[in-house]
């Protein structure tokens, strides 16, 4: 069993000052794989003055000179691509088929490295300089359902932005954050710039939080755990960005395509096994509509080839824990006990399985708004269709959650379906299925979050703005100070 005994602060690998170990479990077998050391309140001291030492000079750094750097950070990142998916295979049960979990942060480190090509940050209003600075040394907390990509892309907008960072991952995701800072050290990441230590939320999550030599936090988890992050932020009236729990809803409209519908919402409900906070795990079917579309629905579900997430031809894999696996089958017994129509999936493992933290995907239909299933995040690959009447009816039931971070639109109309999406109190909202887009901001309303990410939003959450005033115009001015 490998063991994992270092932190990488100030540019090495240091054993952590007062470590314990935990046993990282495979959720595909039951059985431990590695262990990993854990760290406490001495670590993060150390680590944030790592960071802050760095960000003197390291803020300092040009636009182009951060754009070299992240161009290394992509070309050996590209080169340990499948070391990455084996990687998050083994700890968080994603199959190695899955390929957008490490094939998507590359777009992203490309979209924050293009962005600098052209961000002024500098601008001027009359004898005005507005100026955008690194905000300075960022706490960034990721979680483990895409252990990588969430992570890449909280780090490269810091990075991009001249800030320094203090990293920790999910203790369920730790050997892929390892990954990436050997990734970020062989690239040539400047010393204390990037800083990796793991630990329980509850401990180190906490001391980063609080910590008053941090400016900023970045959290991606539940709305939970992002309240005490909040909370402990506000101590010291730092910038806080949280990416937090949803119940998104696809709704569709009475002359959408049916059957497209109800299979792009299974194909991205049950993605990454349904564990992705952006899931649309509320179907709304006109009630006149329901019968037809449950054909379409279990057709796409027995698709899926559920096993071992290291076989290539696995296209879901295993819940990540034994908690998680008992949350999602408590849930699903709730949907039959409070009188929810199953016509997929159930209660218990899929045939065949006598380990494993694997779930049968399963779908209900006839679901009442305000049953459990209807209302709670279940984090796993579960579906809530449920009838409306009206789109009045429909918008209003879509809305009456605490969640609002996405939310999806079928119509055969596209001024019908915007006029829809409008009125929809969530971050993002896709039409007919269309694809998210990697240049634009993405986070929550209400519980779902705070801030943004990607995007010129989501490099400003990394920066703070500064008024200079007394200056009057000069044509190179800008150019010069860019």
């Amino acid at each position: 069993m490998q063991r994992y005994e270092k932190f990488y602060i100030d540019g090495e690998w240091v054993t952590p000052l007062n470590p314990s170990y935990i046993d990282l479990i495979n959720p595909a077998t039951e059985a431990p794989f590695a262990s990993i050391a854990m760290g406490g309140v001495d670590d993060v001291n150390k680590a944030v003055a790592a960071a802050r030492k760095a960000f003197e000079t390291f803020s300092l750094t040009s636009a182009d000179e951060r754009i070299a750097m992240i161009d290394r950070i992509i070309k050996v990142y590209e080169s340990r691509i499948d070391e990455f998916a084996a990687a998050i295979a083994q700890e968080v049960g994603i199959p190695v088929s899955s390929r957008a979990q490490v094939m998507g942060p590359v777009g992203h480190m490309k979209v924050a490295r293009d962005l600098l090509k052209s961000y002024a940050f500098e601008s001027r209003v009359g004898a005005t300089i507005v100026r955008r600075e690194p905000i300075g040394v960022c706490a960034l907390i990721s979680p483990w359902n895409w252990p990588i990509q969430t992570k890449v892309i909280k780090v490269i907008y810091a990075l991009a932005a001249g800030c320094t960072v203090v990293s920790k991952p999910s203790v369920n995701s730790p050997i892929s954050a390892i990954l990436l800072a050997e990734v970020l050290h062989e690239a040539g990441v400047p010393k204390g710039v990037f800083n990796l230590l793991n630990g329980p939320g509850r401990v180190i999550g906490e001391a980063m939080s609080s910590h008053p030599d941090v400016d900023m936090v970045s959290f991606t988890g539940s709305t939970g755990a992002g309240s005490q992050v909040g909370q402990a932020a506000a101590r010291t009236i730092k910038r806080v960005c949280l990416e937090l729990g949803g119940k998104s809803a696809n709704i569709v409209l009475k002359d959408a395509d049916l059957e497209k519908a109800a299979r792009w919402n299974i194909q991205r409900c049950f993605f990454n096994t349904g564990q992705s906070c952006h899931a649309p795990s509320r179907m709304l079917v006109h009630e006149s509509q329901i019968d037809q579309v449950i054909p379409f629905l279990q057709d796409e579900v027995s698709k899926y080839r559920i096993g071992d997430p290291q076989n290539p031809e696995t296209t879901m894999g295993p819940i990540v824990s034994r908690a998680q696996f008992d949350s999602i089958q408590r849930h699903i017994q709730s949907g039959i006990d409070e009188g929810a129509r199953l016509v997929s999936g159930g209660v218990g493992r899929p045939e065949g399985f006598d380990a494993g933290f694997y779930t049968k995907p399963t779908v209900f239909v006839d679901v009442a708004p305000a049953m459990t299933i209807a209302r709670e995040e279940i984090f796993g690959p579960v579906l809530a269709v449920i009838p409306y009447s009206t789109e009045t009816e429909a918008l209003e039931i879509a809305n009456d959650s605490p969640y609002g971070l996405g939310g999806y639109v079928f119509s055969r109309d596209s001024d019908r379906g915007y006029e829809f999406a409008k009125g929809l109190r969530a971050g993002r909202i896709s039409f007919n299925g269309a694809e998210t887009n990697s240049v634009t901001p993405m986070g929550g309303y209400k519980q779902s979050g705070v801030g943004r990410s990607m995007g010129v939003l989501g490099l400003e959450e990394y920066m703070e703005a500064k008024s200079v005033y007394g200056f009057e115009a000069k044509a190179d001015l800008l150019a010069e100070r860019r």
